[in-house]
């Protein structure tokens, strides 16, 4: 009790306040650290969920980007498909009268018929059918084009071999020998019923292959 009695009273009081105080800002200290680090580990996370949700709409948007570039490449292929097989259809079947009107004009000539409207319908159906691919030649397919281009050329070579045959006959200088007439029609059946009959098939089966089976890049 004297130890709390007169002047010595006051400097305990004081150091007990100081420990206080020490005691007071140490706690306060821990607390502030523990909050910081709190603070510090909220703001990581929330910058964590911040960059999963930029991928997640970097994604969304790359799959949506995706999604439209495949429906252009797949219309784009539509189209290409339908314009192949348009020209195709337009081409075929001048290629079919072109061919039957010049079997006509072959037959008719070997057969000593009158043949001049038969000859001109056959050279006026080639003239067609070259138009025809002509302008529809970006659309076909690089076999179908080589295909009905040797087509063209060897129906016109019969065409030919057919009027120097029709022209032989209509000789009056003299009988044609029968050699030269039948070297004539052997060159108009070779080309005819052989190479162009050959040629149809395989640019039937072509045009099958593309209109059935076809793949673009």
């Amino acid at each position: 009790m004297s130890l709390l009695d007169g002047a010595q009273l006051p400097l305990l009081l004081a150091v007990v306040a100081l420990v206080v105080a020490v005691l007071a800002f140490w706690v306060a200290n821990g607390a502030k650290g523990a909050a910081g680090k709190d603070l510090e580990s909220l703001r990581q996370k929330t910058g964590a969920l911040g960059r999963e949700v930029d991928e997640l709409r970097v994604s969304q948007f790359n799959r949506a980007d995706a999604g439209a570039s495949d429906g252009a490449g797949s219309g784009a292929t539509a189209a290409r498909y339908r314009a192949e097989k348009d020209a195709y259809e337009r081409i075929w079947p001048q290629l079919w009268q072109l061919h039957e009107r010049l079997g006509m004009f072959v037959r008719a000539v070997e057969n000593g018929e009158p043949a001049g409207d038969l000859r001109l319908e056959a050279r006026n159906a080639a003239l067609d059918a070259r138009n025809l691919l002509n302008r529809n030649r970006p659309f076909c397919s690089e076999t179908v084009d080589e295909l009905v281009t040797r087509l063209i050329d060897t129906e016109i070579k019969v065409h030919l071999a057919a009027c120097q045959h029709l022209d032989l006959l209509k000789e009056v200088s003299g009988a044609p020998s029968d050699h030269d007439r039948r070297v004539l029609r052997d060159k108009c059946h070779a080309l005819y019923e052989g190479e162009a009959r050959d040629l149809m098939n395989r640019l039937a089966e072509a045009i099958r292959t593309r209109v059935i089976n076809v793949s673009y890049s």
